[in-house]
């Protein structure tokens, strides 16, 4: 994985990004996990999860946030509370900082005196809302009218890392998502990728287990290296059996098939077909790979093995 910062733009998506896409959208529309925000388009209802869930588990807030939607159903509800019974509510759902009711309350005030009880539609705009932020002006966009940048929170973070060997920069991020997201589909992309960051690309990866869609591209699966700006780096990669892992698939990638002596010098320099780091110790990494599902390997009778990509 990177560990220097580079220039934003010098990463370039894959070759096949349409694929990613899609990949990435039809296992989300497939099967994700149910949260009612996601059943909604309502600017109002949008905010108030996303406030809500800042540092906060997703399950804890489905009924705080249902309360309040009963207790507030639009900012004109919320505008005339008092603001006493609004962080009240907050503190009584162990939902975090107070302040973060009280900027809540605020911008719905906003709204009704400033929108005349409308939503803005861009992040720029949703921005000008008290305590909306980058991200959150982001988010509501997205999800409330298809119409956000891509966002970036800690999870994507981690997805495009370990996907895409994108740097450990801030704007290398932002410049990755947004050339990732296809035009127009906001809604559905940031939706999905948040997802495989919650569910898939955690700290602790469950690629196979969630069906990631996107190992076949994915740089931390075939290396077995998940380490992340979030989780703290493995010890030892130099020499490993994940370094040597993330070789043979750099090297299949390049070529059709390889028999085994042809792809032993060109993923070590000390690579002797009788020796340590030999026939035996590749065979033993390709089964893994093989394993894994990464890697075909082809055992002919008293032939070389011959080793491709699985297809």
């Amino acid at each position: 994985m990177s560990d220097a910062a580079e220039p934003a733009d010098e990463w370039t998506p894959p070759d096949d990004r349409a694929a990613v896409r899609e990949a990435l959208i039809a296992w989300y529309e497939d099967d994700h996990r149910e949260f009612p925000w996601r059943r909604t388009d309502d600017p109002y209802a949008i905010l108030v999860s996303e406030v809500m869930s800042q540092q906060t588990q997703l399950d804890r807030v489905v009924e705080a946030w249902e309360a309040f939607l009963e207790r507030w159903p639009t900012t004109a509800a919320l505008a005339d509370a008092d603001r006493a019974d609004v962080v009240g509510f907050w503190t009584d759902h162990s939902l975090g900082y107070n302040n973060r009711a009280k900027y809540l309350h605020e911008a719905a005030g906003q709204i009704e005196d400033d929108y005349d009880g409308e939503f803005p539609h861009t992040p720029d705009e949703l921005q000008e809302l008290m305590g909306v932020g980058p991200y959150t002006a982001n988010a509501v966009a997205s999800f409330a009218f298809n119409n956000g940048d891509a966002v970036v929170d800690t999870n994507v973070k981690r997805v495009l890392y370990r996907a895409f060997d994108v740097p450990d920069d801030d704007a290398a991020f932002e410049a990755a998502a947004r050339k990732l997201m296809p035009d127009g589909r906001s809604r559905v992309w940031n939706n999905a990728i948040m997802e495989l960051g919650g569910v898939a690309c955690e700290q602790t990866p469950s690629c196979d287990e969630a069906g990631c869609p996107w190992r076949e591209w994915c740089g931390a699966y075939a290396s077995g290296d998940f380490t992340a700006p979030d989780v703290p780096t493995q010890p030892s990669f130099e020499g490993s059996r994940r370094q040597f892992r993330g070789r043979v698939i750099g090297t299949l990638r390049e070529y059709d098939e390889l028999d085994l002596d042809a792809l032993g010098h060109r993923i070590r320099v000390d690579y002797a077909p009788d020796g340590e780091y030999g026939r035996e110790w590749l065979e033993g990494l390709l089964t893994d790979l093989e394993s894994d599902g990464l890697v075909e390997l082809e055992r002919g009778d008293g032939d070389e093995p011959v080793a491709r990509l699985q297809r």
